[in-house]
């Protein structure tokens, strides 16, 4: 079984049974996966190389991919496959050749409700993959604010 973040917990068996409903697919360098505000279709596990997530922004007047994060194997990118209202919050390119593990929705909303516990254990870890996201969220956000005041009172 691939090691994963979003199978923490589960039993090999039950992780392969999982991973075996997705397809593999391979990113050549600077490939992009997925699209800010795309419709988010599955769920992505890094099998090899990396992923940089990156948000687009305004700066100085310039249009930029801002690097929020960059995600290595066995982590889980693309978790707005499996929250509502399934639209891709950022944006994900390989900065090399990447493999990624591609779980449709919907194959595993139908595994889901034949092995709840499996669910229940992926349910889990996918809460914890957000809960990184927005921990960085807020310590990028806190940065901002204390750059502003310190400008502000300069």
């Amino acid at each position: 079984m691939v090691k994963t973040d979003l199978l923490n917990g589960l039993p090999d068996e039950d992780g392969d049974r999982v991973l075996a409903l997705g397809k593999r697919i391979l990113l050549a360098s600077g490939a992009e996966l997925f699209h800010l505000g795309d419709e988010a279709e599955c769920i992505y596990v890094i099998a090899q190389g990396r992923l940089r997530l990156t948000l687009p922004m305004q700066v100085r007047g310039q249009d930029q991919n801002v690097l929020v994060e960059e995600r290595v194997p066995g982590q889980t990118v693309g978790w707005s496959a499996l929250i509502p209202p399934y639209r891709f919050t950022l944006t994900a390119m390989a900065p090399l050749e990447t493999e990624v593990i591609a779980l449709p929705r919907e194959a595993l909303r139908k595994h889901f409700a034949a092995y709840p516990e499996a669910g229940y254990a992926v349910s889990l870890n996918l809460a914890s993959v957000i809960g990184e996201r927005l921990q960085l969220f807020q310590a990028m956000w806190v940065r901002e604010v204390q750059r502003m005041m310190e400008l502000r009172n300069a």
